[in-house]
């Protein structure tokens, strides 16, 4: 569980439908915020969004193996990534960044646009492979199954945007799926291996 107000991540034990702490606080970095798990439980990736000020922003890779689990690996991605996921395989990580686009026009870190960056997972490090333009203020992003599809919300523009993962280049479909409202998070359903 990410405590964004403190930088701390709390980890969890789950057993069954009994919740309750593990006695264990990881720091991974600024403002921790979005997280995902991989099917198989042996990692996680943490978007650590920041203070909101410019600078570039990092993801963090924790290793659930490990005893008691710990940071691994930090990579920085750009401005305030928020939507983190890790595809259904295990095989890649993709991250939203806001990228200036919630700024302000007249803000010098102000960008009309977000991204999306696919990273490469090797073992418990993360490598970049590709990223592409989404719309402004953008926040969740979810795989298909085969982690062959990914699908970005695009707050601002109120749709949903969809690229194919090119074994590591993300390409744009141009294809939009209109929402009622800023989609601000998304997660798929995917049965356990």
């Amino acid at each position: 569980m990410t405590r964004d107000g403190d930088s701390m991540i709390t980890v969890l034990k789950i057993d069954g439908e009994k919740v309750e702490l593990a006695n264990r606080d990881i720091n991974a970095g600024l403002r921790p915020y979005g997280i995902a798990i991989n099917s198989n439980g042996r990692m996680a990736a943490v978007a650590n969004i920041g203070r909101g000020n410019g600078d570039l922003d990092t993801i963090s890779v924790i290793d659930l193996t490990a005893s008691p689990f710990k940071v691994v690996d930090t990579v920085t991605v750009g401005q305030t990534p928020e939507g983190i996921m890790i595809s259904p395989d295990g095989k890649w990580c993709a991250v939203v960044i806001h990228d200036g686009s919630n700024k302000p026009k007249s803000s010098p870190f102000y960008n009309e646009r977000g991204q999306v960056v696919l990273y490469r997972i090797d073992g418990m490090k993360l490598v970049r492979t590709s990223a592409a333009k989404i719309g402004a203020w953008s926040q969740g992003v979810a795989f298909s199954r085969d982690g062959r599809t990914v699908v970005v919300q695009n707050m601002v523009e109120r749709d949903l945007q969809v690229f194919r993962n090119e074994n590591g280049k993300l390409q744009d479909t141009g294809r939009r799926i209109s929402l009622d409202g800023g989609g601000a998070a998304i997660r798929i359903a995917d049965r356990a291996r």
